[in-house]
């Protein structure tokens, strides 16, 4: 599954790459890119498992960037 979020208070083009390279490396995630400049995420992932990954890309992004919030609809 591919999905597109939007982020908010992303506040450094350093941080964007940080959350990127660790979120690449969570179980179940095939690929994911962190643009800075259009504040949004693009993850592609498993799909029975998608929830459960996304919960971890969450927490993954709190520890670099707290203020970064990813919208989920």
């Amino acid at each position: 599954m591919k999905k597109t979020f939007n982020l908010e208070n992303l506040d450094c083009a350093n941080c964007a790459m940080k959350m990127e390279n660790r979120v690449n490396k969570i179980d179940g995630v095939k690929k994911a890119n962190f643009n800075f400049i259009m504040q949004k995420l693009v993850i592609e992932a498993d799909d029975e498992n998608f929830e459960k990954i996304m919960d971890e890309v969450v927490d993954v992004c709190k520890k670099v960037d707290y203020n970064c919030k990813i919208i989920r609809k």
